[in-house]
């Protein structure tokens, strides 16, 4: 049975003391243990988070890291640090590195094999544009991504690597895939590494879906088969709807 996953990617919100507001309100709320909540605010209040949420459930992630632990990598952080830090998670390939940032899938494949050489869990993400989805091209593109940002894993390796679905075209523009567009995605996705790694690869691995998922869908979204979480981007920035959110 997977452990459903609900993962808050503040991005590049909250200030120190904004921050701290947030994650003693999110304290005040009484999650379900049942599912596994995550918090991924900015680096800069990743040791805060940890700090603040010691006694509590839920886990800490951060949005990357770089593929090496040490050296000469001005403004970079090593999977290294994050993992003395207790943090668990790290966002890797989430369509804003890949678009802004350049991130090519062979640097994504770097970044999630060095996590989890470093203990760290990886939340692979993928998707597609609006152009490719309208042309029929969605199932494409997440296969070309998936195969090589996962290339050189084990079967052992999906105990510990979550899989992101996230539309590019319904991240934060209130746009959202319906539940069965979702489902008929993350399905391929778990059909994809079936292929690539076999049965019990696929039947291990978590698949999220991500893009606009607020509490009034998120229901009906995790009552697919073969969704197991969400990756939420402004619904997590709010204790109370964050908390609707792990209570699904």
């Amino acid at each position: 049975m997977r452990k459903p996953i609900i993962a808050g990617n503040w991005k590049m919100n909250k200030s120190y003391s904004e921050a701290k507001i947030l994650l003693e309100e999110i304290k005040r709320f009484d999650l379900n243990k049942e599912v596994e909540a995550v918090v991924c605010p900015p680096f800069i209040n990743l040791a805060l988070a940890k700090e603040l949420l010691e006694d509590t459930n839920i886990e800490v992630g951060a949005q990357n890291a770089h593929f090496e632990t040490s050296g000469a990598f001005t403004g970079e952080v090593s999977p290294v640090f994050l993992k003395d830090l207790g943090v668990k998670y790290v966002i890797l390939g989430h369509s804003e590195r890949r678009e802004y940032f350049g991130e090519s899938d062979e640097l994504i494949n770097k970044k999630v094999k060095s996590m989890l050489e470093n203990g760290l869990l990886p939340i692979l993400c993928c998707g597609e544009t609006l152009e490719e989805r309208e042309s029929g091209k969605a199932k494409d593109k997440v296969k070309v991504q998936l195969e090589a940002d996962l290339k050189g894993l084990s079967v052992e390796d999906f105990d510990n690597v979550v899989i992101a679905y996230e539309p590019i075209w319904a991240i934060g523009t209130g746009k959202t895939a319906s539940a069965d567009d979702a489902e008929e995605m993350c399905a391929y996705i778990r059909s994809l590494v079936k292929a690539l790694f076999g049965d019990e690869a696929s039947q291990k691995v978590r698949i999220q879906y991500g893009g606009s998922v607020k509490p009034s869908n998120v229901k009906e979204i995790m009552s697919k088969e073969n969704i197991d979480g969400a990756l939420v981007g402004g619904a997590s920035l709010e204790a109370e709807s964050f908390s609707q959110l792990v209570n699904f």
